[in-house]
């Protein structure tokens, strides 16, 4: 294996009904995992919007995630700047 080099791993998971396979460097654990919220959301999005379609449960449950990605990063750096003050 070449320097900088990962081993990639595919597995095939679930989500909302489609199969698909993901290639990457992850565990298998982290991508069930991941597929597995990412059902979970979209299947919770459409519990309460029942007239969406797929694309648009789809949409909404990446808007949503991005935007909890976005609150996070705000807060992670919020920490910091706060351990940053707190070790002088």
């Amino acid at each position: 294996m070449a320097v900088g080099e990962e081993k990639k791993t595919r597995i095939t998971v679930d989500i909302y009904g489609q199969t698909y396979t993901i290639v990457g460097t992850d565990s298998s654990a982290h991508v069930r995992q991941v597929a597995t919220l990412v059902d979970d959301r979209m299947r919770e999005i459409r519990g309460m919007n029942p007239y969406l379609d797929t694309t648009k449960v789809a949409v909404l449950t990446a808007v949503n995630s991005v935007h909890d990605y976005l609150k996070l990063q705000a807060e992670k750096e919020l920490l910091e700047q706060e351990l940053k003050k707190l070790k002088g």
